[in-house]
């Protein structure tokens, strides 16, 4: 179906039957040669694919076909019964199903923290279909100081009266942002939190990730960020970030000399992709397949 915000939305069963959902962003007309891969947008952990439309608008209009699903328990994607499936094993079988189910054999993988460890993940379960990979604000080693921090947001469960409610508690949780006007605040609310049918503005992720997330320690997984290095990759760092510690995207960048960087001035944990330095980046990257 068409939205009417420069893609179609659209639904497909995943691997066990559980609704899930996308946006399909087409490529500017007469722009996209045959031989350019797709974009393949993966978010955070208790994020969706509204994160990612402008920068996804901007990838359609270079000629890239652009691919944005909510993982299940997600935005519009069903909250799953079973909340083990809430799990990296069970979205990337959901990812290579939605591949598949597009007929995608190779794509760009650009994901933001969670989507960037998952994006690590084909690298070594999929390697075939990634072209290319863009990490934003994660590497392979995560402090346990940042997990606590993401998961007391994720148990707190706020409801808010109003829009403007949710971005002042926005702002005040996530204080490190590129740009801190209160209608970027906005549009954060807006992406991260849904209206419910009493009015009420809640949480638009299913609370039931807690139930496997920042219980034990994140174990590093330096394979599998090592299974990206023969393909084009960039990484992006929030200068705040606690989550991707500059330490770490200097072991990163020792252990793939090929290795594209970027910090970003100012944003935490993690950049929007709409900082100036941001899409200076991602454009210079994506030059590598349509330049």
């Amino acid at each position: 179906m068409t939205d009417g915000g420069g893609y179609t939305a659209h639904r497909y069963r995943g691997q066990d039957g559980l609704s899930l959902y996308y946006r399909d962003y087409a490529p500017a007309a007469g722009r996209r040669p045959p031989s350019l891969p797709a974009i393949l947008c993966l978010a955070g952990l208790s994020r969706n694919s509204k994160d990612f439309h402008e920068p996804a608008t901007r990838f359609a209009a270079r000629g890239f076909r652009v691919i944005c699903p909510d993982y299940r328990g997600r935005g519009q994607s069903a909250r799953d019964p079973r909340p083990a499936n809430y799990a990296p094993p069970a979205y990337l079988e959901d990812i290579r199903h939605l591949l598949t189910l597009l007929g995608l054999h190779r794509v760009i993988v650009v994901g933001t923290s969670l989507g960037g460890l998952l994006a690590m993940g084909m690298g070594a379960t999929l390697p075939a279909a990634l072209a290319g990979a863009v990490l934003n604000d994660v590497g392979p080693e995560i402090p346990q100081k940042a997990i606590a921090r993401i998961r007391a947001y994720l148990a707190a469960r706020p409801v808010f009266p109003s829009w403007q409610a949710a971005a002042a508690y926005l702002k005040a949780a996530s204080p490190h942002a590129a740009d801190g006007s209160a209608a970027f605040w906005l549009r954060q609310a807006s992406m991260t939190f849904r209206e419910n049918p009493a009015g009420e503005i809640v949480c638009d992720w299913d609370i039931n990730l807690l139930r496997n997330f920042g219980t034990a320690p994140v174990p590093p997984v330096w394979p599998l960020f090592r299974s990206l290095a023969a393909i084009p990759l960039l990484t992006l760092r929030g200068a705040c970030s606690d989550l991707l510690t500059g330490e770490t995207l200097a072991r990163m960048a020792a252990e793939i000399p090929a290795m594209a960087q970027a910090v970003i001035p100012g944003a935490g944990h993690a950049p929007t992709l709409t900082e100036p330095q941001s899409i200076a980046a991602l454009d210079a990257f994506l030059d590598r397949f349509d330049g």
